[in-house]
């Protein structure tokens, strides 16, 4: 094809949110576009999210995890998605991309007009011995969920160790609680939930305990040894203790995947994520990146940081295929909100902890509330427990957490909204909030413990 006559390409690597949805609004802006994804797994557009309630049961087929399969891209969105496609190199001065075709072990090109980078995450695995056994596992993935459930159902475990302690490893204690199996929780810090206040972490490790969760605070894994099948027998402790495991879940964080952007000299922020500016275009021209692989500006500290999260993921993605379709649309940043669930708790955060918010230079305050999530004659009355932290020098709301049984998951979104907003404490403590005896008390405990903060002040 002559080309001035041939479609623009658009080649998106990764094919989860940021890069399906990217691929979806470009081609809704710009039905001429020539649209690509090439994925290194076997399935695309699904929620990771989803893959504790899957191990558990609560979900019973992974195929319910998927949004929309590659056949479904093709035939209703126009977009060609061609999964276990490994891109290995980008060449911009030639706009062209080298995967390998995973099922025939070929080298296959592809040129842009324009790229995106959006392949996530990769679990963090620490350096130690027994590390590559068979049944040390990560969760990222789908197929990382699908190998992990299978390994349960065929194997029966009876101890599982879940080394760290942030939300994912509590969605997955409750996850191996649901299945009857023994399980250890070790974390390195002085608590589970290491970036959160310690009046919400201990309400947290209480309900663990409570459902026969061994938490092993302080405490890092050294070693593992196997049996002669390869299988993690024993976990060797660094205060010399032993453990003994049938199967262990490393759950400490993720790393930003940059190999390819480094290999394209893209450049790389002091996160070690994708530097990307407002339009998520790279330093490199035609190429742009979303999701777990880039670095975001956090709107209350104001400087870039990494959190790798499924709704940033999403946003950056649908505007990144904008700007990539024709269209104009900026990512401003985040505040860093997320919510979960851990047997009978919801636990949420958004904003700075009150030791993230002195590193950043800021006379930071806190103060933690216990009020009723609903008027307290009423039936089924819960307790929830809000932290908030503030800045004493202008007092500006910095951060908030909070558990409790109910009424977790929206309240945190007030306090997301008014740090979005740069909102003060005055300016929150008498918000127009609504109000019935089976939703909330007259003042509700976000105000009750907005006000608390103030009389600090």
């Amino acid at each position: 094809m002559n080309s001035k006559t041939r479609k623009e390409r658009f080649i998106i690597i990764g094919g989860c949110a940021a890069g399906m949805s990217a691929a979806s609004k470009a081609k809704r802006l710009n039905p001429n576009l020539e649209v690509t994804a090439l994925e290194k797994t076997a399935h695309v557009s699904y929620s990771a999210c989803g893959i504790p309630y899957y191990v558990s049961d609560l979900v019973r087929e992974a195929s319910e995890l998927i949004t929309i399969t590659p056949e479904e891209f093709r035939k209703k969105r126009d977009i060609e998605v061609l999964t276990l496609h490994e891109v290995v190199d980008i060449i911009p001065n030639k706009r062209r991309v080298l995967a390998i075709d995973l099922s025939s072990g070929k080298e296959v090109g592809f040129d842009y007009d324009k790229l995106m980078i959006a392949v996530g995450g990769r679990p963090k695995r620490p350096e130690i011995p027994g590390i590559d056994l068979k049944n040390v596992f990560t969760i990222q993935t789908l197929q990382d969920g699908i190998d992990l459930k299978k390994y349960v159902d065929e194997r029966r475990p009876k101890r599982v160790v879940i080394v760290g302690g942030g939300y994912i490893a509590m969605e997955m204690a409750e996850a191996f609680r649901a299945r009857e199996i023994e399980v250890t929780v070790i974390e390195k810090e002085h608590q589970v939930l290491p970036a959160f206040e310690p009046e919400i972490a201990d309400k947290v490790a209480g309900e663990l305990k409570k459902h026969d969760v061994n938490i092993l605070a302080s405490t890092q894994v050294a070693a593992l040894r196997g049996n002669s099948s390869r299988e993690v027998e024993t976990l060797f402790l660094n205060n010399e203790d032993t453990l003994q495991a049938d199967l262990v879940l490393f759950c400490i964080g993720l790393a930003p995947n940059t190999d390819l952007a480094e290999k394209a000299k893209v450049r790389i922020g002091h996160t070690r994520a994708i530097s990307v500016d407002w339009k998520l275009q790279t330093s490199v021209s035609n190429i742009y990146a979303a999701g777990d692989c880039v670095e975001v500006k956090h709107l209350v500290s104001g400087k870039p940081d990494y959190i790798p999260l499924g709704p940033t993921a999403n946003k950056q993605g649908r505007i990144a295929g904008e700007n990539i379709g024709g269209g104009f649309a900026t990512f401003k940043g985040v505040v860093g909100t997320s919510v979960f669930k851990t047997f009978c708790l919801e636990v949420a955060s958004t904003g700075l902890n009150s030791t993230r918010a002195k590193e950043f230079g800021f006379d930071a305050g806190f103060t933690t509330i216990t009020e009723n999530s609903k008027a307290g004659y009423y039936s089924g009355v819960k307790p929830i427990t809000i932290s908030v932290v503030f800045d004493k020098r202008s007092k500006r709301l910095l951060g908030a957490q909070m558990v409790g049984e109910e009424g977790v998951s929206k309240r945190i979104d007030i306090f997301a909204t008014a740090l979005t907003s740069k909102l003060t404490l005055n300016e929150i403590a008498y918000l127009d909030l609504s109000y019935a005896p089976p939703f909330a008390p007259v003042w509700d405990p976000v105000l009750v413990a907005v006000n608390a903060a103030r009389s600090k002040l």
